[in-house]
């Protein structure tokens, strides 16, 4: 039976991850906000994913702060977070009591949609992330990161979606981070997951490849309950279908969303002033806005493709993309094809990059990707080669436990390591995930605040129960 689909609006988060690397300021979301709040979507994606990380590394920002005020300025929009399970929004797994402390403070301060994944598919890595968000009665809206492969199917996702129903997931989330999904798998895999499962579906892709939009109308059709879309200003290239081409393609259709666009429209042309400034100053790079039908190949996601083309820019040698690109599926394939999603797209990202610029693949290896390739991210979904297996890990044995159950519990010992920082209960949480970043933050704060002494906000005072 046909229904009104629901669109979450992520230009203030995947949006700009996308294509310019998490930049965008508080500040310059603040203009458009109680408009946002007034246009109807089922959600703003407004933290999580980079946002923590771009905050205290480049934007000198609190992210717990960034959280109350679009808290405060969309009272009536339900805000979401990506969550990367037991990695939280770091780049490693953390022990369960961190893990659920950080989905208490998150829902505390506002968030209400928790979307949750793991970069492996690996649903031990998400339990303890999805009992805490139903314990604090928040939304579980739980992710399968998509992605093609000789042991990835349509079977494969949706019994994987039956199992994080069971689980305790109120919906579910094809994040297709890479732009792979075809129009055709979309009515597929859809159908299966709707047969599957009876919480809604919605589905995430990005325009990187150029087909994402035919992808969410086909899915739409099939029966998806939901799908993400940026403001256009913040749309295609490596992002994500325009908000408003969407709505107005669903427009007197069963399907029909019900926004009006004339509400979006001054917030699009806020939107495009800012594209501007982010074309001028060089952060926004042409190559992330158009079309690239190899991403098919490659299975680059968009937050991975800026970043990589930025990390080559830095080293000077921007004319080894192709060469990085390349190199990305075959080490991927040595991995035993881990979605390329955060952690996984970093780590296999950095290590194609080393084997390209040094010119001996897996002449270095990332403690990272030794990790991964020891399984303390999770089982890959297909077998590694045990010779290579070897190669990289020399003699350590291989983990095929639940790896957050080797981690004893940390949240006492973080409290007493960031102690000389916290002025605020979440500044732990902060610290545990990004220490050396965080430490230099919190002395950059420390000494603002000790210049406005008189306007000092007490954080501890304030209604957030530790």
């Amino acid at each position: 039976m046909a229904k009104a689909v629901k669109i979450t609006e992520v230009a203030l988060r995947d949006g700009h991850q996308s294509l310019f690397a998490t930049r965008m300021t508080l500040d310059e979301m603040r203009p458009i906000l109680s408009d946002m709040d007034k246009v109807g979507y089922e959600a703003v994606e407004c933290w999580g994913g980079a946002i923590f990380d771009a905050c205290i590394r480049f934007l000198d920002e609190d992210p717990w702060e960034r959280l109350r005020v679009l808290r405060q300025e969309m009272p009536n929009t339900k805000l979401q977070m990506l969550f990367r399970g037991q990695n939280m929004l770091g780049y490693h797994p953390y022990a369960d009591d961190v893990v659920e402390y950080f989905v208490q403070r998150s829902v505390a301060n506002g968030i209400d949609i928790l979307r949750i994944f793991d970069a492996m598919n690996d649903a031990r890595n998400l339990q303890t992330a999805i009992r805490a968000a139903k314990k604090e009665k928040a939304h579980v809206q739980a992710a399968i990161s998509y992605t093609l492969s000789p042991v990835h199917d349509v079977a494969l996702f949706a019994a994987y979606a039956k199992q994080l129903e069971e689980m305790g997931a109120d919906s579910i989330c094809v994040k297709d981070m890479a732009g792979l999904l075809t129009p055709s798998v979309a009515t597929e895999l859809v159908t299966a997951l709707k047969q599957a499962v009876k919480i809604p579906v919605c589905l995430h892709s990005h325009m990187t490849s150029g087909i994402a939009s035919m992808s969410l109308l086909k899915a739409v059709e099939a029966g998806a309950d939901g799908i993400d879309t940026a403001l256009s200003p913040l749309a295609m290239g490596a992002s994500h279908p325009a908000t408003e081409s969407m709505i107005a393609a669903l427009q007197g259709t069963p399907h029909d969303t019900g926004l009006d666009l004339k509400k979006i429209e001054p917030i699009r042309a806020y939107l495009m002033q800012l594209r501007e400034k982010y074309l001028k100053n060089g952060l926004l790079d042409p190559k992330v806005l158009g079309v690239d039908a190899n991403i098919l190949l490659y299975q680059v996601p968009g937050g991975m493709l800026s970043n990589l083309i930025k990390q080559l820019k830095d080293a000077k040698k921007e004319d080894k993309l192709q060469e990085v690109l390349q190199e990305i599926p075959r080490v991927r394939k040595d991995a035993g094809y881990p979605p390329l999603v955060t952690p996984t797209s970093q780590i296999v990202g950095t290590q194609a990059v080393m084997n390209v610029l040094s010119g001996n693949r897996y002449q270095m290896v990332t403690k990272e990707f030794k990790a991964m390739i020891r399984g303390d991210y999770g089982i890959s979904p297909a077998p590694v080669a045990p010779d290579f297996a070897e190669r990289i890990l020399q003699g350590e044995v291989r983990n095929t436990a639940r790896f957050a159950d080797s981690i004893p519990p940390q949240l006492e010992q973080l409290k007493a390591q960031a102690a000389p920082y916290i002025v605020q209960p979440e500044d732990v949480l902060t610290y545990a995930m990004f220490p050396q970043v965080a430490e230099k933050f919190f002395e950059r704060r420390r000494e603002k605040m000790l210049g406005i002494d008189a306007n000092h906000v007490d954080y501890q005072s304030k209604s957030h129960p530790i």
